[in-house]
């Protein structure tokens, strides 16, 4: 019995002190509707990355520390497409969603983050996109109606209204 026991448990043992690597999923999309629109736009990391991008460290109420995040302004990515709407809904994998209101878009601001530290964000990690704020660099991005844009696992865009 004691036997049995010690082969049982002696292999959880030896992968409890392996490191498990959980690599980002870069076949993930970002799907973007319009009313307007005849089919949905997918656009993969690489296509994302092919878009100007924008880079900057902030601390936010999810992560531990200040974080450097990149990616593509929300702005830009809707203008890519020709989102022509007053409002863009966000869904997350999980179909939670949140609707925010076109004139609250800046240039540089809000990303649809990309990378966190220089990594692509796995699913695990709030990825594989993030609408992420500069939170640090003014009390403006620091109100609650900003936090609930901040929508991480985020794969679908539609611009509605």
């Amino acid at each position: 019995m004691f036997l049995k026991t010690l082969f049982f448990v002696l292999p959880l043992i030896v992968m409890a002190g392996q490191s498990v690597s959980v690599s980002a999923d870069t076949t993930m999309s970002l799907n973007i509707s319009a009313a307007d629109a005849e089919a949905p736009i997918s656009l993969t990391l690489e296509d994302l990355d092919a878009m100007p991008q924008v880079s900057f460290t902030t601390s936010t109420i999810w992560t531990d520390g200040v974080v450097e995040f990149s990616g593509v302004p929300l702005k830009a990515l809707l203008e890519s497409v020709a989102a022509d709407s007053t409002t863009v809904e966000m869904v997350a994998l999980n179909d939670y969603k949140v609707a925010m209101p076109l004139a609250q878009l800046e240039d540089s601001a809000p990303i649809v983050a990309t990378r966190m530290n220089g990594a692509v964000m796995s699913v695990r990690d709030k990825g594989p996109f993030w609408v992420v704020f500069p939170y640090d660099e003014d009390a403006k991005y620091q109100t609650e109606t900003i936090y609930s844009y901040s929508i991480w696992q985020l794969n679908r865009l539609e611009a509605v209204d």
